[in-house]
C-alpha cells in the first residue's frame, strides 16, 4: 500500500493533501500542549504531507522552536517544500531510519495507513520523549451497518486498520506507550468541507456530541482520538 502514495494515486485523489484541514488539527495540538504545559523545543512529524500543520504550529509557538517534517511521497514532499522557513525543514526520508530525537513527535492521522502498524509505532517510540497521535475512529455502528463507509476508508483514502476509542488506545499500549492525556476530536462536526452529506451527517452528531460524545463516536463516528503518549 505504501507505493499508493509514492506513485501518485494518493495526490490524484488528494491533491491537496488535505492541507485544507490543518488549521483545526494544529488548534487540537495547541489545546494537548496547553492542558499539559508543555514547552517542547524541537517538533517534528513522521508523514507530514504538505507540511501545513507544522506550518500553522510554526506561526504559533514562540520563535526558539525549531520543526521538522518527514515524508516518504514525493508529491507531498514538494507540496511541503513550498512551506519551508527558518526552523521549518522537510526531508524526504522515513523517520523510522533516522539517527534522531525530539521533543516531540507528531502522529496525525498516520499509522492506520501503515500495513505493519504495530512495528511501525514500536520503531517511532525511541524517537521523542512525547507523541501526540490524532487517530481517526473509522469503526462505529453506523460504518459497520453501511457496508460501503469502510470501505471508501480504504479505497479513498488508504485506511487499512479501523479503530474505536477503546482499540486505538489498547493498540499504543500494546506498542509500548504510557497514555497521559487522551480525548475526542469532532471533525465531523467542526471541519467544514462544503459537502451536503457531510453537512447533514453532522447534525445528529452534534445534538448525540452534546449528551454523550463518546456515545456519539459509537453509534455515529466523524470523531477522532487526540492522544498525548510517553514513550
Amino acid at each position: 500500500m505504501a507505493s499508493i502514495y509514492q506513485n501518485g494515486r494518493y495526490q490524484s485523489c488528494h491533491p491537496t493533501w488535505h492541507s485544507e484541514d490543518s488549521p483545526w488539527k494544529a488548534r487540537q495540538i495547541l489545546t494537548m500542549l496547553g492542558r499539559h504545559g508543555l514547552q517542547p523545543r524541537t517538533i517534528a512529524e513522521v508523514g507530514c504531507g504538505a507540511g501545513e500543520i507544522l506550518n500553522q504550529l510554526h506561526s504559533a509557538l514562540p520563535d526558539d522552536v525549531n520543526f521538522f517534517g518527514y515524508e516518504i511521497s514525493e508529491q507531498a514532499h514538494a507540496l511541503a517544500q513550498a512551506r519551508t522557513a527558518p526552523r521549518l525543514s522537510f526531508r524526504l526520508k522515513d523517520l523510522t531510519d533516522e539517527e534522531a530525537r525530539f521533543d516531540l513527535l507528531l502522529v496525525m492521522d498516520v499509522f492506520e495507513h501503515v500495513e505493519d502498524y504495530l512495528g511501525f509505532l514500536r520503531r517511532l517510540r525511541p524517537k521523542a520523549q512525547h507523541m501526540i497521535f490524532h487517530v481517526p475512529l473509522d469503526l462505529s455502528a453506523q460504518t459497520v451497518l453501511r457496508r460501503s463507509a469502510l470501505l471508501h476508508a480504504r479505497e479513498n483514502v488508504g485506511h487499512l486498520h479501523y479503530f474505536t476509542e477503546d482499540t486505538a488506545l489498547a493498540t499504543l499500549q500494546d506498542a509500548g506507550y504510557e497514555i497521559a492525556d487522551s480525548y475526542l476530536t469532532a471533525g465531523g462536526i467542526e471541519v467544514r468541507d462544503g459537502g451536503m452529506k457531510r453537512r447533514l451527517a453532522s447534525v445528529p452528531r452534534k445534538l448525540m456530541a452534546a449528551m454523550n460524545r463518546s456515545f456519539a463516536a459509537r453509534l455515529l463516528g466523524g470523531f477522532s482520538l487526540l492522544v498525548l503518549a510517553r514513550s
